[in-house]
């Protein structure tokens, strides 16, 4: 009796886990971009509005593995000519496959910043560089969650020969104004952090001694940093700009079982770095 009865009962499991998830439906959706051009206060303006959609997936990190989001992307600019730097927001909100854009989206993220990009159908990147300065902000694809801020491009690797196994690299240096207390002594140089697509794994904050040249190291103007993955580790580069001398310092850091090995990093005399958390 129960062998007869199991084929109903699957039959049952499958109508209602269908009935669960969301019926897909055809939609067309248009979005205008815009520019407009004028003078205020004797001088020249350009505002422009670019939407952009995009379809991501499969494998979200965080979603059923063969669901498919469609993004809407806006971004609004105020330029004025002739000056430097511009004002800039991005929005960027996302959709299952199958439900129209007019319906409240899964999740919406808007910041300052333009040039909103996703990588590996994983993780967005938006670039808050709207001054002189370039840095950027990484969140999940899968829920909009943030995962970090970084002042250096983004790193991404597979820890991974066999099966692609991606992590992302970013390095924060905190500005004067930085809202956690701990971040504003004079030591503080960076915080290197090292993530998934779906959380952060480890931050190691990087401190300096010398309070002087620490506030050099961190310094947006008098310092460029570049990090790279090589031969198994985080190497992180901070030079002096013209006209001081380079004086380039570099840091390794070893990443063993999907970690930052912090005790075996390489640093100069007087840098340090520890396991920090927010």
């Amino acid at each position: 009796m129960c062998s007869r009865l199991l084929p109903f009962v699957v039959l049952l499991f499958a109508v209602a886990l269908r009935a669960q998830q969301p019926q897909k439906r055809p939609f067309e959706q248009q979005s205008q971009s815009t520019i407009t051009y004028r003078n205020e206060n004797q001088a020249d303006v350009v505002e422009i509005r670019n939407v952009a959609y995009e379809l991501s997936g499969p494998g979200i990190p965080g979603r059923p593995q063969n669901d498919l989001l469609v993004l809407r992307k806006t971004t609004r600019t105020r330029q004025v000519v002739d000056e430097i730097g511009i004002e800039g927001t991005t929005t960027v909100e996302a959709w299952p496959l199958g439900v129209d854009p007019k319906e409240k989206p899964l999740y919406s993220v808007t910041i300052p910043g333009t040039d909103a990009i996703t990588m590996n159908s994983a993780v967005i990147v938006i670039s808050r560089g709207l001054e002189e300065l370039d840095w950027w902000s990484v969140y999940k694809l899968g829920n909009g969650e943030h995962l970090f801020d970084t002042y250096t491009p983004i790193v991404q690797f597979s820890i991974s020969r066999e099966t692609q196994t991606l992590r992302y690299v970013g390095l924060e240096v905190p500005p004067d104004d930085v809202a956690d207390a701990r971040l504003k002594s004079r030591n503080v140089v960076a915080v290197l952090t090292y993530a998934s697509a779906e959380h952060v794994i480890r931050e190691a904050l990087i401190t300096c001694d010398d309070p002087k040249l620490a506030q050099v190291l961190r310094s947006y103007a008098d310092a460029t940093r570049v990090t790279t993955f090589v031969g198994g580790s985080i190497r992180l580069s901070i030079s002096q700009n013209y006209p001081s001398p380079p004086k380039t310092i570099t840091i390794t850091v070893p990443i063993v079982r999907d970690d930052l090995d912090l005790a075996r990093s390489q640093m100069p005399a007087g840098l340090h770095i520890m396991a920090w958390k927010r």
